[in-house]
């Protein structure tokens, strides 16, 4: 349930402009990886911050994407209407050396749980990685792991329980964390010490899977 306390989305005001985001993976071995899960997620955003959405109309524009590469798909939905693109996604690299950003995100800011272009934190962070860098995980204000600029965090604890941060540490429900939750992942408050001390460490989403981090700094 949500916070009464809490601003809303719905509560504030909408950009100019604003635009909300789906990036999906198709595969030639199984087409559009999760297609129902992101479009319901449009579906929900679309309702909060008040934007006509056809879930029909979007499953109709995925089920048209055909290749035989790996396809990084970005469906964007404006006051517009829908538009579909998409590229060449290349496989992932073997292992992502990832660093803790200065800047940190506020649990209470109603936008993370909404995946648009209002995410300028993100953007700006991911534009200046440090070199060497492929990642960054924000903390809150209550230092908290949240999210990465484009990834979910996932952490296997030392007694084996498979953890990720609850969306009340402020963070995107993410289509991948949604289906490891399914899987047996449980939500937990996780901090930088909790790290330190997991047995493994991946950060992901929908589009590239669970990539293996190491996370620079962290002793």
């Amino acid at each position: 349930m949500e916070n009464p306390l809490r601003p809303s989305v719905s509560d504030l005001s909408v950009p100019d402009g604003l635009e909300i985001i789906e990036t999906l993976g198709w595969h030639p071995d199984e087409g559009m990886r999760h297609a129902a899960l992101h479009i319901a997620r449009m579906d929900r955003t679309a309702a909060a911050l008040g934007f006509r959405f056809d879930p029909a109309i979007a499953a109709t524009l995925l089920a048209g994407v055909a290749s035989l590469m790996p396809l990084r798909c970005r469906m964007t939905l404006t006051k517009g209407g829908l538009t579909l693109t998409t590229a060449t996604q290349p496989p992932n690299p073997p292992v992502w050396r990832v660093g803790v950003a200065s800047e940190h995100l506020s649990s209470a800011d109603p936008w993370l749980r909404h995946k648009t272009s209002n995410r300028a934190i993100y953007t700006n962070a991911r534009a200046n990685l440090p070199a060497g860098l492929d990642e960054l995980i924000f903390l809150n204000e209550r230092d908290e792991v949240c999210e990465g600029t484009i990834t979910s965090l996932f952490a296997t604890l030392p007694d084996g329980t498979r953890v990720t941060p609850p969306l009340t540490s402020g963070l995107l429900p993410g289509i991948l964390r949604q289906t490891l939750l399914a899987q047996g992942y449980v939500e937990q408050v996780l901090t930088l010490a909790d790290l330190r001390h997991a047995a493994a460490i991946h950060m992901g989403n929908a589009l590239r899977g669970l990539i293996p981090v190491e996370i620079v700094g962290l002793t």
